[in-house]
């Protein structure tokens, strides 16, 4: 089971900012990075002793609505910053989708404390796992 920590270890926070700034750029709008998936296997890969593999869960809003994206990312380091590249599964998981698609717990709290004040009432929809 994979383990999902709120907080970007010190060492993999320039890799994580480079993403977000990526990420940002790609989908024309601000995300936030909530959370990182196994941190402690984000080791350098082969294809490189500057790159690595990063699962990130980033937040922010898309043509209007909040969304949550859990991705993973190679990230380089060049020419004094670093190269990002989506990466893509090639075969679609076993199974439910839901957990690879839903936030863990903790994460989505800031969204709550953004949200409740501006709105007299609030309403969540939960269908098989999907908010």
């Amino acid at each position: 089971m994979s383990h999902i920590a709120e907080e970007i270890p010190a060492h993999l926070r320039a890799e994580a900012d480079a993403v977000r700034a990526w990420l940002s750029a790609q989908q024309g709008s601000a995300f936030e990075v909530t959370g990182i998936v196994d941190p402690d296997a984000a080791a350098p890969v082969a294809s490189g002793p500057s790159s690595r593999e990063l699962q990130l869960i980033l937040c922010g809003v898309r043509d209007g609505q909040d969304v949550c994206l859990r991705e993973r990312f190679r990230v380089s380091r060049a020419n004094g910053g670093f190269d990002v590249a989506l990466l893509r599964d090639e075969t679609p998981a076993v199974g439910s989708p839901a957990p690879l698609l839903d936030p863990p717990i903790g994460v989505r709290a800031w969204w709550f404390d953004e949200v409740l004040p501006k709105h007299a009432f609030t309403v969540l929809l939960f269908y098989r796992s999907f908010w």
